[in-house]
């Protein structure tokens, strides 16, 4: 058997660390938060005014969800030297519990659920579910505030119908939302009621220390408890929820903390990408817009710094599955482990250009790390990311790349070391650009 390959560390045992600590949007940006202040970045809020310094180290963040880090130049000016700027997401497909979720049937206490984005809904199934969120609350003065919650144990779960009572569940069972998707958390007694959500909400605030005199509101997610994991029998792969575009996310910052200040280097991680980015936290809102006029007001300067910059929305491309080969073009199949992926759609669903792919190829090259490239099958639709929306609102120079990933979409997805390592290789080397 071949040796077990060594994790590249710190990077991998960060990421998974990453992963676990990330149930939602609004724990993701709280991470990055944890990871960008002890390396000097200093948060900058947008209703103050800000005095930004060469050299300098800032973040923003808007709803909590969506997080813009930078770095200014420390020698010459972001008019003549640009910004190199990387884009993710902090969201991922999933199941949001609703405002009046409660449910009782078959003296079983339930929550109603909605799914959020394009999940894959089979693999929620058979799982040890977890809530975890932001809630809105009043506190000991009265006073209106939010917390982030996180019930860390399995306390939910969505058993499958057993196959005796469905014979043909393994060639043709649907879900319906509606009815299938409520997740059952305990029992209930025949004369009680169904415990109120709200009140569940409060008392975990309590057990975290958290003051709160009663629960307003809350955006609250499931997810799975199941840890990431180094799997394979040569440890060459991650297995884990929210990949698709959590990885995006880290590997992104990781890259930004190498910046050296030759040029300025940025990391944008939008909220709300799975269901359009249209809202004031997506890609389709004004949050980058506006920290982009705050950087540089005058509008000629601001022209012609975003003249001079490059984009790279990374999301997670589809790698050709070994079951599945019929699913993808022959000659545009990425595979597991053999490198970043260019993604190329003529109708710009991805905003790559020859121009922009062939600036990625040469960075690649430059760190010796292996490029691939990802066209859909000529007859099925196409998934589109944050960076044609991005370009467009900006006219900057866009392309966009991904680790090739399994099972996108999932409780659980799979991608390889190496890419993730791969791709982080190459966006530091493009974050320290001082000419693109």
């Amino acid at each position: 058997m071949t040796p077990h390959l060594l994790l590249n560390q710190p990077f991998d045992s960060g990421l998974l660390d990453y992963l676990a600590q990330s149930p939602t949007p609004f724990h993701a940006v709280s991470s990055l938060r944890a990871l960008l202040a002890p390396q000097g970045f200093r948060e900058v809020h947008e209703r103050d005014a800000w005095s930004l310094q060469p050299g300098g180290r800032y973040f923003a963040c808007r709803n909590d969800s969506s997080l813009i880090a930078w770095v200014m130049p420390a020698q010459g000016t972001l008019v003549d030297k640009g910004l190199r700027m990387v884009g993710a997401h902090t969201d991922s497909p999933c199941l949001k519990v609703k405002p009046q979720p409660e449910m009782q049937e078959a003296g079983l206490y339930q929550l109603g659920v909605e799914v959020y984005g394009g999940a894959l809904l089979n693999p929620w199934f058979d799982r040890d579910l977890s809530l975890a969120g932001r809630v809105q609350y009043l506190d000991a003065s009265g006073a209106l505030d939010n917390a982030l919650i996180d019930f860390v144990a399995p306390v939910a779960m969505i058993p499958s119908l057993a196959i005796h009572l469905d014979k043909e569940a393994n060639q043709n069972r649907s879900i319906n939302a509606q009815q299938h998707l409520p997740v059952i958390l305990s029992h209930v007694a025949e004369d009680d009621e169904a415990p109120c959500f709200r009140a569940l909400l409060k008392e975990q605030l309590l057990e975290q220390g958290v003051d709160a005199q009663e629960v307003i509101d809350y955006e609250i997610s499931l997810y799975d408890t199941l840890p990431p994991a180094v799997v394979g029998l040569k440890q060459e792969f991650i297995a884990a929820a929210r990949l698709d575009n959590l990885l995006s996310c880290y590997i992104g910052l990781q890259a930004l903390l190498q910046a050296e200040g030759h040029c300025g280097a940025m990391l944008v991680c939008n909220d709300h990408e799975e269901v359009g980015s249209v809202s004031t936290s997506g890609a389709a809102g004004g949050f980058l817009s506006s920290v982009l006029t705050r950087i540089m007001p005058d509008p000629e300067a601001r022209s012609r710094m975003l003249a001079s910059s490059c984009f790279i929305s990374a999301d997670n491309a589809h790698a050709v599955h070994p079951n599945y080969q019929d699913k993808h073009d022959a000659n545009h199949g990425p595979a597991l482990n053999q490198g970043p992926v260019i993604k190329v759609n003529s109708n710009q669903r991805y905003a790559t250009s020859s121009a922009t792919s062939a600036m990625f190829r040469q960075w690649a090259k430059a760190v010796d790390v292996p490029v691939q490239s990802f066209v859909v099958r000529s007859d099925m639709g196409c998934g589109s990311t944050i960076g044609p929306v991005t370009a467009a609102k900006l006219g900057v120079a866009t392309l966009d790349i991904g680790v090739p990933t399994y099972a996108m979409h999932s409780i659980r997805e799979l991608a390889g070391r190496q890419d993730a390592y791969g791709l982080y290789q190459v966006l530091s080397y493009f974050m320290n650009l001082e000419r693109l």
